[in-house]
């Protein structure tokens, strides 16, 4: 038997916009149609009456797709779609990015008006998505749609295999600002007691199903793509990877570095709209991003607060806020990435997760607290969370940056905000905990989430130690030149690579958090839940709980000899004043590690540093002592 296939089923739905039907008198408008209806409508044959059947199918199909033509998104939601050109039956990724609460379903409608269910995974909020991959798409034109508990809150057609640029938005403004921070969470997400590091960025950018950008321009662009960003450059290099894939602007400035007595200023912007003329080749991006990291350094992220001449601007400290995506920066240069917040429970503590790169080019997730982090108000740096200041197209065709003013309260960019100047460290710590765990902290499950955080940096401590070791063995009578002063914590070649000033000096200050955290319980009883105990009470049962705790927990490093040495938390605690002057690479491991001579642990010691490089590390030995960083 043979089947008619209906002409109009199996049109385009872009035709549908253009030719639909409007039954007025038994005769549809359009004159295309009009001519099958006059061909086959006072015929009495077999293909008259299949012809319409198939015009009953088709009107409704017609409503159950009729929001076709009024496909707008808003600008709280918006769905995404990678590659920028999709091809029948190869992968494509969807991402339905929403800034004014959570969605629960994608779906799509194919050219026959089918409806279907993307499998989706969850993140954030604020911003929410839902993300999906899918390989079953034959060419054509599908309609998506993003719901939030069965209304409709966004749709976007998909196009398989008819190239275009319709999802090029070409400025920043709140979607292409939200889809950035989806874009990092999802590139960082992982379970969290999932340990998350890497050699460098380029495997996590490789990584196509963490990033929702690989091959977004169908060049295979990110082959053999070098991208090993440290510290400072992080932020950066993520932030105009995300430009060169979505075609947008992007600025930054040359800056100095500061004084004793006053913070990094920087110049003019440099701002790059090549991104928004069309698809940029490997060779273009790889040009721009080497221009980039030689440009910006670690003054670069702690200008000034007030200052306007800057690549980032401060933002208030709150949930609605700090998106991931935001940037952290310390008084001396290091910088925080945030990555991931994982709410409190009855059963867990919040989680702020942030990432990192440091002077290998490793990259490392790692959860946000004191002891990863330092804030303080120096009139010589501008510390705390900042966001990229915005490029804008005026009606003239130019470009330029948003002022702090302009930036205040604007519909479309988290707001320029003064608040971080006006806090202590001890105000920032305890506002951010609360942000992290609003209900309030058990004391003992405050501990342990301190505990832990202590440990993740341990272990992150023997891997860089580690890595250090290493280099010895490929260059067994290397001696590392120690740099003067300040240039410790951040200078280039080996000593960047393989000392550990920055490191410990961060160790040392978790070691401190964790012994203070008793001493907190009573500075701010706020924080915690303690059903009407005294604070006072509360403390002493967690200096009892730390007492026993810090016994049940052991480190393991491998020493020179390649044997194994055994620690306990306990004893590494009790060496912290050992870690003032234990980061010098060309030290022993034992050394590093705090062990004494004349001990069976030192006793496989076979390198020392230099005379003159201990002499050094002791007159350096009061900035680490007091967890106080020299000016540049």
């Amino acid at each position: 038997m043979n089947l008619m296939i209906c002409p109009l089923t199996q049109s385009n739905p872009a035709h549908y916009r253009q030719h639909t039907p409007n039954v007025n008198g038994n005769r549809p408008v359009n004159n295309r149609y009009a001519a099958l209806w006059n061909r086959y409508f006072y015929s009495d044959s077999l293909a008259y009456r299949l012809l319409l059947a198939c015009l009953l199918a088709w009107f409704s199909i017609s409503v159950a797709i009729a929001e076709d033509f009024s496909c707008n998104e808003t600008g709280k939601t918006h769905i995404w779609i990678s590659p920028l050109h999709p091809k029948p039956h190869e992968q494509i990724k969807i991402m339905a990015v929403s800034t004014d609460g959570p969605l629960s379903e994608l779906t799509f409608i194919d050219s026959q008006g089918r409806f279907s269910a993307l499998q989706a995974r969850r993140r954030g909020g604020p911003p929410w998505s839902l993300i999906a991959t899918s390989e079953g798409f034959s060419a054509g034109e599908y309609r998506l749609e993003a719901k939030r508990e069965g209304r409709l809150i966004a749709c976007q057609f998909l196009t398989i295999g008819n190239a275009n640029e319709k999802n090029k938005p070409q400025s920043w403004n709140l979607a292409t600002e939200a889809f950035y921070s989806a874009w990092i969470e999802e590139l960082f997400g992982a379970p969290s007691e999932e340990t998350l590091s890497f050699s460098s960025l380029e495997p996590v950018l490789r990584n196509s199903e963490r990033n929702f950008l690989h091959n977004h321009l169908g060049r295979n662009e990110d082959d053999s793509l070098p991208l090993t960003p440290d510290c400072a450059d992080l932020p950066y290099t993520l932030r105009a990877y995300f430009a060169w894939k979505i075609g947008l602007p992007i600025a930054y400035r040359a800056c100095g570095r500061g004084s004793a007595n006053t913070p990094p200023r920087c110049g003019s912007p440099s701002i790059l709209t090549e991104f928004t003329q069309g698809t940029i080749a490997q060779a273009n991006f790889k040009k721009f991003s080497r221009q980039l990291v030689n440009t910006v350094h670690s003054g670069s992220a702690r200008t000034g607060l007030e200052d306007e001449s800057t690549d980032l601007y401060p933002i208030p400290l709150s949930r609605e806020t700090l998106w991931p995506g935001t940037v952290f920066a310390d008084p001396y240069g290091h910088v925080l990435v945030l990555a991931e917040w994982l709410p409190q429970t009855n059963d867990r503590p919040g989680l702020l997760l942030a990432v990192d790169a440091q002077p290998d080019n490793s990259v490392a997730r790692k959860r946000v607290w004191e002891g990863t982090m330092l804030f303080a108000n120096n009139g010589n740096a501008g510390s705390g969370f900042k966001a990229f200041r915005p490029v804008i197209r005026l009606d003239s065709g130019k470009w330029r940056t948003l002022s702090n003013g302009e930036l205040l309260d604007h519909a479309d960019f988290i707001s320029f905000s003064l608040e971080q100047a006006q806090l202590t460290p001890d105000d920032f710590y305890a506002k951010l905990t609360q942000l992290i765990n609003p209900k309030g902290l058990d004391p003992k499950q405050a501990y342990e989430a301190t505990l832990t955080a202590l440990l993740e940096q341990i272990e992150t401590r023997i891997t860089s130690i580690n890595n250090g070791e290493a280099y010895f063995r490929k260059n067994p009578r290397s001696v590392i030149t120690m740099p003067n002063g300040a240039a410790i914590f951040q200078t280039v070649g080996p000593w960047e690579d393989y000392s550990t000033p920055s490191r410990d000096m961060r160790l040392i200050i978790a070691i401190n958090v964790l012994n203070d955290l008793p001493e907190k319980i009573v500075r701010h009883p706020e924080l915690f839940v303690m059903n009407d105990q005294h604070p006072v009470e509360t403390k002493a049962e967690i200096e009892q709980h730390h007492a026993k705790r810090i016994h049940e927990h052991n480190i393991r490093y491998t020493r020179s000899d390649g044997s194994v040495w055994e620690l306990s938390l306990a004893e590494v605690l009790a060496r912290k004043s050992a870690y003032e002057i234990a980061y010098n690479p060309n030290d022993c491991v034992e050394i590093r590690w705090g062990a004494k001579p004349d001990t069976d642990e030192f006793s496989t010691c076979r390198r020392q540093a230099p005379a003159e490089q201990r002499a050094k590390m002791e007159r350096y030995r009061t900035w680490f002592r007091e967890v106080r960083r020299p000016t540049p």
